[in-house]
C-alpha cells in the first residue's frame, strides 16, 4: 500500500476488502504484502474487523497472531531500511521503548508493516516467520518478509474454470 498517504492506505484497504467480500464466503483467501502501516492503524483495524469504514467492517485474521508457532519473534518491526538488526542507537531506542509499550498493550503485539491476513474457517496458520536472511549483511529488501504455512482441509477443492 501507499507508503506516504494514510488516506490512500484506507482507500486501498476498502477497495481490496470490497473485492474479497464479493468472493464466495466458503472460499479461503490469503491477502499479504507490504502494507506500510501497523495493524493498529485505521487500515489495519478495518481489515481486522475492529473498525468501520464507509459502513462496512472487514473480517480478516492475522496469520502472525494466530499461528501455532512463530519464528524470529524478537523482530517486532519488519521495516529495517536495509540495515537488518544494525539500526543505530536512535532507531534501537525507539524500538526498545515501543517494545516496552507492547508489554502493556496486548492488542498490539507487533509493529509489523508487512502482514499475512487470511479469511475462511478452513484455513489454519501452523507457523509464521519473520525472514531475516541476508548475504554478507546485504538484504534483498528494506522490509523483512513474512512467511506462513497454512493447513487446508481436504474437503476444500479448487474452483474449476469454466471452459
Amino acid at each position: 500500500m501507499d507508503e506516504d498517504s494514510a488516506r490512500a492506505r484506507r482507500r486501498g484497504a476498502l477497495l481490496t476488502w470490497q473485492h474479497i467480500a464479493s468472493l464466495p464466503p466458503s472460499l479461503p483467501v490469503v491477502y499479504c504484502g507490504g502494507f506500510n502501516t501497523q495493524k493498529e492503524s485505521t487500515a489495519g483495524r478495518f481489515l481486522l474487523g475492529r473498525s468501520r469504514e464507509h459502513g462496512v467492517v472487514g473480517d480478516m485474521r492475522d496469520a502472525w497472531a494466530n499461528a501455532r508457532m512463530r519464528k524470529n519473534v524478537s523482530l517486532i518491526h519488519t521495516y529495517h531500511g536495509f540495515k537488518g538488526d544494525k539500526q543505530g542507537t536512535r532507531e534501537f531506542l525507539k524500538l526498545f521503548f515501543r517494545a516496552l509499550c507492547l508489554c502493556w498493550d496486548r492488542q498490539n503485539q507487533d509493529l509489523h508493516m508487512d502482514w499475512i491476513l487470511f479469511r475462511g474457517r478452513s484455513l489454519a496458520p501452523i507457523s509464521c516467520e519473520v525472514v531475516n536472511d541476508n548475504i554478507d549483511g546485504f538484504y534483498p529488501s528494506d522490509h523483512y518478509p513474512l512467511y506462513a504455512e497454512f493447513i487446508l482441509p481436504r474437503t476444500v477443492r479448487p474452483v474449476e474454470e469454466a471452459g
